[in-house]
C-alpha cells in the first residue's frame, strides 16, 4: 500500500474512533445502589469497637460495598454500568419513608442493610413498596429468625447465620473427636438463640452437652459465683468448654481460665468466622490488603459480608442490567447468578431462605485451623448446605 493511502487510511480510523468514542460514553447507563444504617446503632458504640469482641463488627457496612464496586468495575463497564453507592445513614427510624421516597427517586432499588434487628425488619417491610421492588441484603445480622418464620423474598443474606456458625464448630469437634462439650449458657435472648444453634448442631454432629451452666456478670455479691469461670468449669467430665456469650463481655474472660486444661470455643477462644485476615489461600491475601488500604482496618466478616452484598448487585446487573427486580432475584436465589467469595468454590444464594452459601473459617484471634465443611462430611445435593439450616429443615415460606 503506498505511504499515502496507509496514512489516510489511517486517520478516517483515528476519525471514526472519535465519533464513536463519545456514543460509546453515552451507553454508559448510570444506576445507584444504597447501604443503609442507623446513626445511633449501639453496635457501633465507641466502647464496643474499643473492646474488639470476637465475630462483631468492626466498622460500618461502607466500606465493603465502596471495595466490591471497586474491584466489579471492568465488567460493569463491559455492560454499559456505571454503578454508585449511596450512604444513608439515619437519625432514627421515623426518618426511613423520606429516605426511601428519595432513593426512589434516585431508582436505586438495590440496600445494603447495616441495621439492628428490628430496624432491619420494618425497612424489609417498607421498601419495596416504597422503591417499586428492592433487593435487601442483610449484611450484619446472624438472627436465624430472618431466615425462618420472619423470612422474605426480597432479603438475601451475606453474614452466615447462627445455624451456620454452630454448624462449623460442630463439625470441628466432631472432627477432632473432641464429642464431650460443656456448654456455658448466657442470660441474654440473644445468648439463649445462640445456645439453640448450638444445641441443634450437637445433636446433628453428634457431640454430647456434659451439663449446661448458666454465666451471668452482674454487681450483685449474691450472683458473684455465676462469673467464676473456675466454678463453671470444675465438673471433669468435658472436653471442651463451649461458651454462649452473644455480647462477648463474659466469653473473652474464658480462656485459659478454666479449672481444666480445656480448648473453649464458641464466642471465644476458637470461632467460627465469615472472614480472618489471615487465610491465605485463593485470593484471600490480595482482598484483604486492598480492603486495609481502603478501610484503615482489618477485614472481619461482617465487611466480608458487606463486600460480597456488593459483588452480587455488580453480578446481577452485568448479568442483565435491563432485568426487573423479581427476575433478578429468581436468578439470584436459582444459582444462575454467582459470585467468587475469594474462599475456593463459587457461591450461590440457596432458593429457600436467600442464605449465601459459603466455607466457614474455624480460627482464633492469631489464624485459621479449619474450613469447613470439613473434609468427609457429604450431602446429596450440595455440601456447603451442611452449613446451617437445609431446605427440608427450612421454615421460610417466601419465595421469589
Amino acid at each position: 500500500m503506498p505511504v499515502t493511502a496507509w496514512r489516510q487510511g489511517a486517520v478516517a480510523l483515528a476519525l471514526a474512533t472519535l465519533v464513536a468514542w463519545p456514543a460509546a460514553q453515552a451507553a454508559i447507563t448510570p444506576m445507584s445502589m444504597a447501604v443503609i444504617s442507623l446513626a445511633g446503632d449501639a453496635r457501633y458504640a465507641n466502647r464496643r469497637m474499643e473492646r474488639g469482641y470476637p465475630g462483631h463488627p468492626q466498622g460500618r457496612a461502607l466500606q465493603g460495598v465502596q471495595l466490591a464496586l471497586e474491584e466489579a468495575a471492568f465488567e460493569l463497564d463491559t455492560a454499559g454500568i456505571a454503578l454508585t453507592v449511596r450512604d444513608v445513614v439515619l437519625p432514627d427510624m421515623a426518618a426511613l419513608p423520606k429516605a426511601l421516597a428519595d432513593l426512589k427517586a434516585a431508582k436505586v432499588q438495590h440496600l445494603v442493610a447495616d441495621l439492628p434487628l428490628a430496624e432491619l425488619r420494618q425497612l424489609v417491610q417498607a421498601a419495596p413498596a416504597a422503591l417499586g421492588g428492592a433487593v435487601v441484603f442483610n449484611t450484619g445480622l446472624d438472627d436465624d429468625s430472618l431466615r425462618a418464620q420472619n423470612c422474605a423474598a426480597h432479603l438475601l443474606h451475606t453474614l452466615p447465620s447462627a445455624a451456620m456458625r454452630a454448624d462449623t464448630l460442630a463439625q470441628y469437634l466432631a472432627a477432632r473427636n473432641w464429642r464431650k462439650v460443656l456448654l456455658l449458657q448466657g442470660p441474654e435472648p440473644a445468648d439463649v438463640l445462640m445456645g439453640e444453634a448450638f444445641n441443634r448442631a450437637a445433636k446433628r454432629y453428634g457431640l454430647k452437652i456434659t451439663q449446661t451452666k448458666p454465666f451471668k456478670l452482674s454487681g450483685d455479691p449474691r450472683e458473684r459465683d455465676l462469673a467464676n469461670t473456675r466454678l463453671l468449669t470444675g465438673e471433669r467430665e468435658h472436653e471442651v468448654v463451649a461458651v454462649m456469650d452473644a455480647d462477648g463481655e463474659f466469653a473473652r474472660t474464658v480462656p485459659y481460665a478454666t479449672q481444666w486444661p480445656r480448648p473453649v470455643v464458641g464466642a471465644s477462644g476458637l470461632v467460627a468466622q465469615a472472614w480472618h485476615s489471615q487465610w491465605e489461600r485463593n485470593g484471600g491475601p490480595q482482598l484483604t490488603r486492598r480492603f486495609q488500604k481502603l478501610a484503615q482496618r482489618p477485614m472481619q466478616s461482617h465487611d466480608w459480608a458487606a463486600w460480597a452484598a456488593g459483588k452480587a448487585v455488580a453480578a446481577v446487573l452485568v448479568d442483565d442490567a435491563k432485568a426487573a427486580v423479581p427476575q433478578q432475584l429468581k436468578k439470584l436465589r436459582s444459582g444462575a447468578v454467582v459470585i467468587d467469595g475469594f474462599k475456593g468454590p463459587r457461591l450461590t444464594f440457596r432458593a429457600w431462605d436467600g442464605q449465601l452459601r459459603q466455607p466457614m473459617f474455624v480460627s482464633h484471634v492469631d489464624g485459621v485451623v479449619g474450613l469447613a465443611p470439613l473434609e468427609g462430611v457429604l450431602h446429596p445435593k450440595e455440601v456447603l448446605d451442611t452449613l446451617g439450616v437445609d431446605e427440608q429443615e427450612s421454615a421460610c415460606r417466601q419465595r421469589p
